[in-house]
């Protein structure tokens, strides 16, 4: 990611419209959102589900007329969710999501710092079958590892360069960060491995 958050500089070039007049390698250069990538898609036929890494390569495959990488299966229509009144002994069905029910529940037995971070988020999707007791227990057991600072995943691109722009910019305002956002975002992507 290019750490240099200078938004005085002026591209050379700008970015080109989002169609299907583009090259693979050229709709890589660029910085484009879910929605923008998900209306190209519908207009050139191709899937649409999946992550945005995904959506970004069917697409490059098929504005180069390459044989498009295999689409992610669906996911499964939505599993029956916890409804309250659910207390410690509630077990965790299969597809729970961390939805405002299981929120209210762990603010509760937690306190008002709760949040669903990684961890919680992982705890509830892969164990069906343990106790919301349970799921408190883990809250508590990894605070120690949560309080350490993480890696913010490639595919949240904004997160990751607001993140690396507030470090820059301690006292720079929430307003500033999204200007030098749309500044960065206008610009081609470095090139890949520099």
């Amino acid at each position: 990611m290019n750490e240099d958050w200078n938004t005085s500089t002026t591209a050379a070039e700008c970015r080109p419209p989002l169609t299907a007049d583009l090259t693979g390698a050229e709709l890589l250069r660029w910085y484009w959102t879910l929605d923008e990538l998900t209306g190209l898609a519908r207009t050139m036929g191709v899937a649409r589900h999946g992550g945005k890494a995904a959506l970004t390569a069917r697409l490059a495959a098929a504005l180069d007329g390459l044989p498009l990488p295999t689409a992610p299966a669906r996911r499964r229509p939505a599993a029956a969710q916890l409804a309250e009144p659910v207390n410690g002994d509630t077990v965790i069905p299969v597809g729970q999501r961390c939805s405002q029910v299981l929120r209210r529940f762990f603010i509760e037995a937690i306190g008002p710092g709760f949040h669903f971070d990684v961890f919680m988020r992982d705890f509830i999707a892969q164990n069906p079958g343990r106790t919301l007791a349970d799921a408190v227990a883990h809250w508590h057991a990894t605070r120690p590892d949560a309080d350490r600072p993480r890696e913010i995943e490639e595919q949240f691109e904004f997160n990751r360069f607001t993140s690396a722009w507030h470090r820059q910019n301690p006292a720079g305002t929430r307003g500033q960060a999204l200007e030098a956002w749309y500044a960065h975002r206008a610009l081609p992507k470095p090139p890949s491995g520099g």
